[in-house]
């Protein structure tokens, strides 16, 4: 792992925001650093509803979660920006698919998908924890969904073209996470064979009185259907744009209107709840 503070966060003390940023990024590396050695960085479940039976869960998304010292959940949105260009970020993602593939191991009818970071495809320690599970349990790949956003694959598209053909052979699927929110080539869909496209939040929330919402929505919608891609509107947050998603055709949705993520869903603490999509 690299050093809390480096030489270019350092470089220039004169400036009284680079080194609050410095610092604050040196505190989150810490935080992280110490979840990992305390073993408390875990997952929360939420699930992922079918638009045409909300009461149907098509799979849940396991989110990574670190619990500070004073054991306060910490969701990844506040620390993986600050990590995902360290070793850490690679940590966390081996952590995350260990517990994802203890879940799907022990729930035989969970579906699950995990997030990765492009970065990742080539850490041992990440693909070696992938395929070791693939091949103990060869029945959770048909279960299992990995999740990327679409800044990652831009990284290194060429590696994760080769990686993607080869797992999917085995049964896998994938996600592209948060679409919308980044600097996607469209050309790349021609190369790439996402299974699931998730619609980023920003375009959702407030959908059912957001004309502009509502145009680019449709527009990230058309492109998943033109490559046959299932269609996930993520941020659904109230009842007006849940019945709105559903007028325009989203297959499912994915919010706290629906559920709020959950470090013990009910399934993993009731033995009879089994069943969970």
């Amino acid at each position: 792992m690299t050093d809390l503070l480096s030489d270019d966060a350092i470089a220039d003390m004169s400036d009284p925001f680079a080194v609050a940023m410095s610092l604050r990024d040196a505190d989150t590396m810490k935080t992280v650093q110490q979840a990992i050695r305390s073993e408390n960085v875990v997952l929360a479940f939420q699930p992922v509803v079918q638009t045409a039976q909300p009461d149907q869960v098509a799979f849940h998304e396991g989110l990574a979660r670190i619990l500070d010292p004073q054991g306060r959940t910490i969701p990844a949105k506040n620390f993986i920006e600050v990590i995902e260009k360290d070793e850490l970020g690679r940590i966390v993602d081996c952590i995350s698919l260990e517990h994802g593939l203890r879940a799907l191991t022990e729930y035989p009818s969970l579906r699950l998908s995990i997030n990765m970071s492009a970065r990742s495809i080539g850490y041992h320690r990440w693909h070696q924890t992938l395929l070791n599970g693939l091949d103990a349990h060869p029945g959770i790949a048909s279960r299992l969904i990995l999740e990327i956003t679409e800044s990652s694959v831009v990284i290194l598209p060429d590696v994760v073209n080769g990686f993607m053909t080869q797992v999917q052979d085995r049964g896998v699927s994938f996600a592209l996470d948060d679409f919308g929110a980044g600097y996607t080539a469209f050309r790349y869909f021609k190369d790439f064979v996402f299974d699931i496209l998730k619609i980023d939040g920003r375009f959702i929330r407030g959908i059912s009185t957001d004309a502009d919402n509502q145009v680019l929505a449709k527009a990230l919608m058309s492109i998943g259907r033109h490559f046959e891609m299932f269609t996930v509107a993520e941020s659904v947050e109230t009842a007006e744009d849940a019945e709105f998603l559903k007028t325009i055709g989203v297959d499912c949705m994915q919010g706290f209107f629906y559920g709020a993520p959950a470090l013990k869903p009910d399934w993993s603490v009731d033995p009879l709840k089994r069943m969970v999509g």
